[in-house]
């Protein structure tokens, strides 16, 4: 004889399938928020070291030809030290650093949130945790996406897309999760 599933077992059932779904979909925000703003990172850290060092080094080449004797010197200091101007006032405007910074501690924010959200429903879960503390922590899950979300700087598009690209090249899978998808293909 087999046992006989009540109704509250298959509500209890569908219920705990309906948060897993849900942790699912808040996992894949992250993921592709945090690849987002590790690739703005990247952008603006690039950003920042390929008009940093002309700027250094034109200062540089301006001072020594403003203190050379002849004439045309003077002129070739005159337009480096304009284009310095113009680097430096980029770098100042845009602060290239910061927003590097500012993308990088996103992504590892969402990135940690990734995790415990995926640790959630592959382990707690399966656990012994009524549908209730799920469905509550879950929504904790919710909540602080949504509160980095708002806090975040925003990841431009051309991010977003690079990171999409870099994930579905596979570039956030795991060793561990290519085993258990080949175990079951078999």
């Amino acid at each position: 004889m087999t046992p006989q599933t009540t109704t509250q077992e298959e509500i209890s059932s569908k219920t705990k399938a309906a948060i897993i779904d849900e942790a699912k979909r808040i996992e894949e925000n992250c993921q592709h928020t945090a690849k987002g703003h590790f690739a703005a990172a990247q952008f603006w850290s690039d950003f920042h070291l390929c008009v940093g060092i002309p700027s250094v080094v034109l200062a540089g080449i301006a001072g020594a030809a403003a203190f050379a004797k002849i004439d045309q010197n003077n002129i070739v200091a005159g337009i480096l030290s304009l284009i310095v101007v113009v680097l430096t006032s980029i770098t100042t405007f845009l602060n290239p650093k910061d927003r590097s910074n500012s993308h990088l501690s996103a992504g590892n924010n969402y990135d940690s949130l990734l995790t415990k959200v995926r640790i959630f429903w592959t382990i707690d879960c399966r656990g012994d945790d009524s549908d209730s503390v799920l469905a509550s922590k879950l929504k904790d899950f919710s909540d602080q996406r949504d509160k980095l979300n708002r806090e975040c700087l925003q990841v431009s598009r051309r991010a977003y897309m690079k990171a999409k690209k870099g994930i579905e090249a596979g570039e956030a899978t795991y060793r561990v999760d290519q085993k258990s998808n080949q175990i079951v293909r078999k």
